[in-house]
C-alpha cells in the first residue's frame, strides 16, 4: 500500500509555460466564493439579529410583556443593569438575567397614553353615575 501512494505523494505537479500564474489565480477563485457565500448566507444575518437583540435587551422597560428563553411569560417589573425583575403572577416576582429575554410580546404603554385612558375611565365612570343617578 506504501508503494502506491508514496511516489503519488513525491511526484509534485510541475507548472509548464502555459499555466503558471493563471492556474494559481483559478485555484483562488473556489475559495474566495465559498468565502462569499458564508458571509451573506451565515454571518452577516447572524451578526444583524445579534444588533437586533442587544438593541432589544437596551430597550426594555418597566410593564413590557416578555418572553424568556426558557419559556415563562411575565411582565417587567423592575429594571437592573445586566438584570430585570419580571412580575409572573400576583405574588411572584422572578429576576433574570436581561440576555435571558428572548421576545417582547407587547411594549408597555407609554406614560400620556395611560393616563389618557385613565381620565376616558374616569368620563365612562361620572356617565354612568350620571345616567344612574337620573
Amino acid at each position: 500500500m506504501d508503494s502506491f501512494i508514496l511516489p503519488l505523494l513525491m511526484a509534485a505537479p510541475q507548472a509548464g509555460a502555459e499555466g503558471g500564474a493563471g492556474s494559481l489565480i483559478g485555484s483562488f477563485v473556489p475559495f474566495i466564493a465559498i468565502i462569499a457565500i458564508f458571509y451573506f448566507l451565515i454571518i452577516r444575518p447572524q451578526n444583524k439579529k445579534r444588533k437586533e437583540t442587544e438593541k432589544m435587551h437596551a430597550g426594555l422597560k418597566k410593564g413590557d410583556r416578555i418572553v424568556t428563553i426558557g419559556g415563562v411569560y411575565g411582565t417587567i417589573h423592575s429594571v437592573k443593569d445586566t438584570t430585570v425583575i419580571v412580575k409572573v403572577d400576583d405574588n411572584v416576582k422572578l429576576e433574570f438575567l436581561r440576555s435571558a429575554i428572548s421576545s417582547i410580546i407587547a411594549a408597555a404603554a407609554p406614560k400620556e397614553e395611560k393616563i389618557e385612558e385613565k381620565n376616558e375611565e374616569k368620563e365612562k365612570s361620572e356617565v354612568k353615575t350620571s345616567e344612574n343617578g337620573d
